[in-house]
């Protein structure tokens, strides 16, 4: 065997790790990967799985990155199809409504804030990193907006903490009162939002 056709199909191999890992992770937390139950799953040896990671945390920063990978090609990646400014934001903000849908079950990325918020450490860190690269995605996709005059000039990182404040309360609604209505709630809480905030609309000061 090729040193090359190694390599390939050893990271298919650690992709495939990473992949069941997440799954797992989605019920059971990141916290709640083991090593041992994992081997099984996938049909490998403990020894084989080790030979991809070295320890348990190497798995638990490989399976976050691979969420945040996940939430952005299917939240942000396909809204840059849309112009510039309202449009992209608000293909944003469904796209995420989406994600929330097939993430009923459970939310790696919102499970891991609450399981490392007050633990420093890599995972810790890795978290951290997560967050604020897409807070950093979604305050720029605002800032376009404002640009391209479809919102009131303002502050700019109040308006995504509003913004981000409604995905999550639909991700909470949805697994005690249904999917379906949260998402309809959610929907009309980002139109009078992109209503309240409009360039033509009165600011509060105005008022």
């Amino acid at each position: 065997m090729s040193t090359v056709t190694a390599t390939t199909k050893g990271a298919a191999t650690r992709e495939t790790i990473v992949e069941r890992a997440y799954e797992i992770a989605r019920f059971s937390g990141v916290e709640g990967l083991s090593i041992g139950p994992l081997a099984q799953a996938v049909g490998m040896s403990k020894s084989g799985v080790f030979a991809h990671f070295g320890s348990r945390e190497d798995l638990q920063l490989a399976v976050l990155e691979h969420a945040a990978r996940c939430f952005g090609e299917a939240v942000f990646i396909p809204a840059l199809s849309q112009p510039r400014g309202l449009p992209r934001l608000r293909a944003v903000m469904h796209n995420w409504f989406d994600w929330v849908r097939g993430n009923t079950g459970g939310c790696v990325l919102l499970g891991s804030v609450t399981e490392f918020d007050d633990r420093p450490g890599p995972l810790h860190d890795q978290v951290l990193r997560n967050e604020q690269r897409w807070q950093d995605i979604l305050r720029g996709a605002i800032q376009l907006a404002v640009d391209e005059g479809h919102l009131r000039a303002g502050d700019v990182e109040q308006y995504a903490f509003e913004l981000y404040a409604i995905p999550l309360m639909v991700h909470h609604k949805s697994g005690l009162f249904g999917y379906d209505h949260a998402r309809a709630r959610g929907e009309q809480a980002v139109e009078r939002w992109f209503a309240a905030n409009s360039a033509n609309s009165p600011s509060l000061a105005d008022s």
